[in-house]
């Protein structure tokens, strides 16, 4: 806004000086003071022109975000992000096991460096492995080069642990920006967020907590975030019950129409 100003008031000033070398007449003052307006009025529609563009590239990339399963199916996901937790794991496979259900589990590249074995297992219970960035940095902290390194070093130990690439990546704590979704995409990746999150980081969040905060979102086409976390694993049980109670089914992403 400052710079217009000074662009105005230095347009105006050059048609007053002109006119006063010319002689200056009040129609002079006149003249003068409509080509600052005129010149206000340009900037003026192209500033708004820009903020539409900017909305518009904003509601482009955002649409390109999967946030959650397309309605009308009787489906939702649970997204299990994982970068610590190993502890916890096996048994929240014992209660999938139980339940016949599968869920998408998206680990860092270095915890898949580091347990590999149990990654394995993981996905030998059918579990859907997908990227959730190498190191959990924040992608709209760090440079292009280092957002392509942490999708492509956690593509890397995916591979080298299970031979499956994966195609949607995660951002930690869902920061992305435009920047983060073009080179995903580039990539061959989508990015995934979520529509409903249990919070289970969160001091308080107990077993009982964790299925009022699920089940009082909508389930219809959701993806539910969660981590492997003591209360999680507690809640487990009953939010599943209460999932298929309502008449819907818990499948890996990759089953679910987005």
């Amino acid at each position: 806004m400052r710079n217009k100003n000074w662009t105005v008031m230095g347009i105006a000033l050059f048609a007053v000086c002109a006119a006063a070398f010319q002689g200056f007449t009040h129609l002079d003052k006149i003249l003068a003071d409509q080509t600052a307006q005129t010149w206000n009025s340009i900037y003026e529609s192209q500033e708004k022109n820009n903020a539409v563009e900017t909305a518009a590239d904003t509601k482009d990339y955002e649409s390109k975000i999967i946030r959650n399963g397309v309605e009308g199916n009787k489906l939702c996901t649970f997204a299990c992000n994982v970068d610590w937790g190993e502890e916890i794991i096996p048994d929240m496979l014992k209660v999938f096991k139980d339940n016949n259900i599968k869920v998408t589990f998206f680990v860092t590249g270095r915890w898949a460096e580091k347990n590999k074995d149990l990654l394995r297992q993981m996905y030998a219970a059918g579990h859907e492995i997908q990227s959730h960035g190498y190191s959990h940095a924040l992608c709209s902290d760090i440079s292009s080069e280092k957002v392509e390194e942490e999708i492509e070093k956690t593509e890397t130990a995916i591979i080298d642990a299970i031979c499956i690439k994966p195609n949607y990546f995660a951002p930690a704590a869902g920061d992305h920006d435009a920047r983060t979704v073009e080179i995903a995409e580039r990539l061959g990746y989508k990015v995934v967020l979520w529509s409903s999150d249990t919070i289970d980081w969160r001091e308080g969040s107990t077993a009982s907590v964790i299925v009022q905060r699920i089940m009082s979102k909508p389930l219809d086409g959701a993806i539910i975030l969660m981590h492997p976390k003591p209360e999680t694993l507690k809640a487990l049980p009953e939010l599943i019950s209460q999932i298929n109670a309502q008449g819907y089914r818990i499948v890996p992403l990759y089953r679910m129409p987005v």
